[in-house]
């Protein structure tokens, strides 16, 4: 149950609640779940936009050790708050814990003692998206990198903002400057593919999301938006084919049920269903700069 949940909030991951009603369809389902008895499950899985990381260190899976790890962190940066690698640890940790306002907290300081940092503005930017504050993050990303130092997880960011305001097609474009610099990063084509399916070209994004889950690299985020994307055109057993991957059949099926549920109840993804119903033919073929 627990896992489901996991991957069921993978869906929401790309994505600001105020501005797309499909995310609240997902948070009463993750809500539902939680009542029926599933507790301590994974939050706050939007690493696919990029989000604070430090592929140095991974961080504890069990949220009681999580939560003390977080504490260990925090007395640390409390003792050395110009620390740079202290403050960055402890970001990433109160993130992992759906603690964004204050990973940005920490973070704001640090960009304020490291002004022209392109790590630190980075995680600034990254953690001002995962808190909503969508314009602020605009602003810090823009100066996180340069031309001559492009960073692939801070445009996959910047895209993400852009999808999340309604501006799919310059999002395309960020994601394909990373797709460049980082080619097959199955994250990236992820968010690609959600851009494509927000923008109502389902089979680019279905095919966009089928090369992202070939990925060696591709977790279960990735399998769990390809399978949205194939419950929104009506293939549900290969949405739950693909739950599988990650589930046991009790919970893959569930999982899909969950997805119809939450089409069903959203204006958004409705829409989007409706008009790929219309026209089936729209956008078959994925440009090939998002390979490159």
């Amino acid at each position: 149950m627990r896992k489901r949940i996991a991957v069921l909030q993978a869906l929401a991951s790309h994505l600001a609640p105020r501005k797309y009603p499909a995310l609240r369809a997902v948070a009463s389902v993750i809500a539902l779940a939680a009542a029926l008895g599933a507790s301590g499950c994974t939050k706050s899985l939007n690493d696919v936009t990029g989000s604070i990381r430090n592929p140095s260190a991974t961080l504890p899976t069990d949220e009681n050790e999580l939560r003390r790890y977080a504490e260990e962190l925090g007395a640390r940066y409390d003792a050395h708050p110009k620390d740079k690698a202290a403050a960055l640890a402890y970001a990433r940790a109160l993130h992992a814990l759906d603690q964004n306002a204050q990973a940005v907290a920490v973070l704001q300081g640090l960009a304020i003692q490291n002004p022209d940092d392109l790590k630190v503005l980075g995680a600034y930017g990254k953690a001002l998206a995962d808190a909503g504050r969508l314009r602020e993050a605009s602003d810090v990303l823009s100066r996180a990198h340069t031309p001559e130092r492009p960073d692939w997880s801070v445009l996959s960011t910047q895209g993400s903002i852009a999808d999340q305001i309604g501006q799919h097609e310059e999002a395309r474009g960020y994601y394909e400057a990373a797709l460049k610099i980082k080619p097959n990063d199955p994250m990236v084509l992820s968010n690609l593919g959600l851009s494509y399916a927000l923008s109502k070209q389902l089979p680019l994004a279905e095919e966009t999301l089928l090369r992202a889950a070939s990925q060696p690299a591709a977790d279960a985020r990735v399998r769990q938006n390809l399978a949205l994307v194939l419950a929104l055109q009506g293939k549900f057993p290969q949405a739950e084919e693909w739950s599988r991957r990650d589930l046991s059949p009790i919970d893959a099926t569930a999982n899909v049920a969950s997805i119809r549920e939450m089409i069903s109840q959203s204006n958004t993804w409705r829409d989007i269903q409706t008009d790929a119903a219309k026209h089936p033919r729209r956008g078959k073929t994925a440009p090939q700069s998002a390979e490159r």
